[in-house]
């Protein structure tokens, strides 16, 4: 069977989010045909690296196209070639709004777009739409297939559609799937308390991934250089971060930490960071590209990421493919990935003087991080390297389309 599959987030390339550039690269790389579409289109912030850059150009703009008069009723009228799925679309838009006019504005918003994502699948000869981020990019995949009936499966990330899984409909989606790819069994276990059991069945674990071969480094980084990597925002538990180094800057002159990343609190923290008196210990060095992240490891001490909330950060993986523990907290599907004690080190979430101790002791004992560095790369060489799990996935989407499902949670041999 022909599949050829497109793929549909909210913003598509990001620099947050080249673990789905990379799937699809690894798709690809196994022959399958796979075209991108994003709702919205990235800022040139977000073009870091060679990736991006070819990445954006050859990507279909949904709201740009919906924006479009001519497009817009176009794709409608096409659409009713088969008025009663677009009239079972329209119905499901009303019956899936969380409720107030605002919200049901936004459900008739993502009716226009899944017409003119159908038409272009079909334009395409698309055949298979698979959506990463559970949200509203995943609403329009829902109402797409029911207006075309191509289907749709998803990746289920987390954490925040977890806090709202009735606003986004969760149980809905995973009805009207044809597989769920949930990044973790912590995600799976949410999907599983907001779905029937009869879709148990359909909900697989496919892992986030990266390739190893690219983070490779020397034997001996540089002495007390920390890193962040990852959206500077609330959520991150960055100002505990910046606390740890003033209180071990006087037992580690030379310790430095460097934040990669931009978000929303950004100037907040350089301003505490200033107020701290930590500005020539801290740089923050705003978004970088994969193989600057690549580079940045190579010197690294330790990688740290102090969360309040994640999936399972596909960062971590990147550490422990180049050898670099990693200190992080004990939340939702990160277990699944690092082994306290033997990988990296895991803490209370919140727990500030826990943090500031696992990193003290990564700091002062050198064997420590050469071992668990050896351990982090050998679990991500088996679980999380990015041509096994685009294997796998790719796998589901055969086995789905012949008719032949996979009926394990993982590749056999991983469960």
């Amino acid at each position: 069977m022909s599949l050829r599959i497109a793929y549909l987030t909210g913003e598509y390339p990001r620099a947050t989010d080249t673990f789905i550039q990379r799937e699809v690269a690894a798709l690809r790389a196994r022959g399958l045909t796979v075209e991108t579409c994003s709702i919205r289109r990235t800022g040139p912030e977000h073009h870091t690296g060679p990736e991006q850059k070819t990445e954006a150009v050859g990507t279909f703009h949904v709201l740009e196209a919906a924006l479009s008069p001519r497009h817009l009723i176009a794709a409608h009228l096409a659409a009713w070639r088969r008025p009663g799925a677009w009239l079972r679309a329209l119905r499901l838009a009303w019956r899936t709004s969380p409720g107030g006019i605002k919200a049901t504005l936004y459900q008739f918003i993502y009716l226009a777009e899944a017409a003119v994502l159908a038409e272009h699948l079909r334009a395409r000869g698309l055949t298979h739409l698979h959506n990463h981020i559970a949200k509203s990019s995943c609403t329009v995949a829902m109402l797409m297939s029911e207006m075309s009936g191509i289907p749709y499966s998803f990746t289920l990330h987390g954490p925040d559609i977890f806090y709202e899984p009735y606003r986004w409909r969760l149980d809905e989606k995973i009805a009207r799937a044809r597989f769920v790819a949930c990044i973790s069994h912590f995600a799976r276990s949410q999907a599983m308390a907001f779905s029937d059991p009869e879709h148990w069945g359909k909900l697989h674990i496919v892992h986030c991934g990266v390739d190893p071969a690219r983070y490779e480094r020397p034997a001996m980084p540089e002495p007390a250089q920390l890193l962040f990597v990852g959206r500077l925002a609330g959520v991150k538990g960055v100002p505990m971060l910046l606390d740890a180094v003033r209180d071990l800057s006087a037992d580690h002159p030379a310790l430095h930490l460097t934040l990669v990343g931009d978000g929303p609190e950004r100037s907040k923290l350089e301003r505490r960071a200033r107020e701290m008196g930590l500005t020539s210990r801290i740089t923050f060095a705003g978004y970088r590209s994969q193989a600057e992240v690549a580079d940045l490891l190579q010197t690294a001490t330790a990688l740290i990421l102090p969360s309040f909330a994640e999936g399972v950060p596909v960062v971590l993986m990147e550490a422990m493919a180049a050898r670099v523990p990693v200190v992080t907290t004990r939340i939702a599907g990160v277990p699944e990935l690092v082994e306290d004690g033997v990988s990296g080190l895991l803490v209370p979430p919140g727990d500030a003087h826990a943090l500031r101790m696992a990193i003290g002791r990564l700091l002062y004992d050198a064997h420590l991080c050469r071992d668990m560095g050896v351990a982090g790369r050998a679990r991500v060489q088996a679980e999380f390297a990015s041509d096994i799990e685009a294997a796998w996935l790719a796998a589901l989407f055969e086995g789905y389309a012949e008719g032949v499902p996979p009926k394990h949670l993982r590749p056999e041999g991983q469960e």
